[in-house]
């Protein structure tokens, strides 16, 4: 399965390795998977460590955190020398094992050409809770995602029609009927299917038929994430405050008002009792979060709101399973309330794939635009979603009134098209605001 990570790992070796490559992403978004795969296919010779199962490596750092003396330990362990010219050495499930992640500065600091890659999962909220420094500025540090929309069509065999998609995207002119059909209802089934590699496989091992695709895979990855909530933590009251806000996601998409609010957790709950939670989640990528804008002006970061934010899922699968929307409902886009907020989050989710936050847009409670796009060009354009073909945009005419961007866009299942300064962009091409294509 290609992924578009890989270029971030040949990048990492084409700038000459320097830098420990830390891999930071959710449980089963394949980390493992891809960087062995790429270790394969790029390098000579290499060595891969499991920190979780191997306890005599994890000993190893809990002896030295010297580069050398970890090198020489392991090739006493090995029984062979190291080749450090031509070998990567891989280590993963790293947050089993603080002193490995502090050893990543003298690897950096040793004039020996190491090259060094870690990965794991939940190694995002073992460096929030660090207890030793952290070695900033010492590791390259790359995030992973579940699959986006334009990885899913790879992975299906769709690369024609993905190349179609970008070419009528930065043309802006229609996708042939047919061809605008098929990816319509291909991304319907993304919709369902999401972008967790296991789910993908089985889709496309099922000749991409839906009514055979395994859903418990994704009610399973669930029960996973569920277990690492219990398990990665420092207190039982801390897990269920975690499991209670991840579960509660649906239903604060499903309100009109999508804001997070607190008191859907529990009567008169307040921020400082579940802002803890939430960052954890945030921290281990189960869950993405967008803030709202005081401002609309760059750096976007600078004016957000932290008290006003949305949480989405951080793959639109495990949200159809966990809101128990039928695969008829979605493939045949029957009218449900529910359907915006499946949409609102597979395009939180796309763009997170290759921005590092997420933004939106309040005026007074009046008027609401669901993303901001900060971009190297055009500056700060508006996002409109929409679930089906409406194109009635008050709370986009607000913005437009107040802050004049150079245009905005708006998702449909419409197909290509600019009019009145808005570009109309179908669903399925949302991959396409990435830079490279923007």
């Amino acid at each position: 399965m290609k992924r578009q990570f890989e270029n971030n790992l040949i990048n990492w070796k084409k700038n000459g390795m320097k830098k420990p490559l830390m891999v930071i992403g959710a449980r089963q978004t394949g980390k493992t998977y891809i960087i062995e795969k790429l270790i394969k296919e790029h390098f000579e010779e290499s060595l891969s460590f499991n920190i979780e199962r191997e306890e005599a490596i994890k000993d190893i750092f809990e002896r030295t955190i010297d580069a050398e003396k970890i090198i020489e330990e392991l090739e006493l362990y090995l029984g062979k020398k190291i080749d450090i010219e031509k070998t990567v050495i891989f280590f993963d499930e790293v947050q089993e094992s603080e002193r490995l992640i502090t050893s990543l500065k003298y690897f950096c600091e040793s004039e020996k050409p190491y090259k060094i890659i870690c990965a794991g999962s939940l190694f995002g909220v073992k460096l929030e809770r660090l207890k030793k420094s952290f070695p900033v500025g010492k590791v390259k540090m790359e995030y992973m995602y579940p699959l986006n929309f334009e990885e899913f069509l790879i992975a299906i065999g769709k690369n024609i029609l993905r190349d179609k998609i970008i070419e009528c995207y930065k043309t802006m002119t229609l996708m042939p009927d047919f061809a605008h059909e098929e990816a319509i209802n291909l991304y319907r089934k993304y919709l369902c299917v999401g972008g967790m590699p296991e789910a993908v496989n089985n889709f496309v091992e099922n000749d991409l038929d839906i009514l055979r695709f395994d859903s418990s895979i994704l009610s399973d990855i669930k029960v996973a994430y569920i277990a690492d909530m219990k398990k990665h933590v420092e207190t039982k009251a801390e897990s269920i405050k975690i499991e209670a806000v991840y579960n509660n996601i649906p239903e604060q998409l499903s309100k009109e008002n999508k804001n997070f609010q607190y008191t859907l957790l529990e009567k008169n709950a307040r921020g400082r009792k579940y802002r803890s939670p939430i960052n954890w989640l945030i921290s281990a990528k189960l869950i993405l979060m967008a803030n709202n804008i005081k401002r609309v002006e760059k750096p976007l970061k600078i004016y957000k709101d932290n008290s006003t934010f949305k949480l989405y899922l951080s793959d639109v699968g495990l949200l159809s399973n966990a809101s128990e929307v039928t695969y008829r409902e979605i493939i045949n886009d029957e009218d449900f309330i529910f359907k915006g907020a499946i949409t609102e989050n597979y395009v939180a989710q796309e763009l997170a794939s290759y921005t590092n936050s997420l933004y939106f847009w309040l005026s007074n409670g009046e008027a609401e635009v669901n993303f901001l796009l900060s971009t190297p060009n055009d500056g700060i354009i508006p996002i409109e979603v929409k679930s089906g073909i409406n194109n009635k945009s008050k709370s986009l005419n607000v913005y437009v009134e107040q802050n004049h961007p150079k245009y905005s866009i708006r998702f449909s299942t419409r197909n290509f098209g600019f009019e009145n300064n808005i570009k109309s962009i179908p669903l399925y091409a949302v991959f396409c605001l990435n830079n490279k294509n923007i």
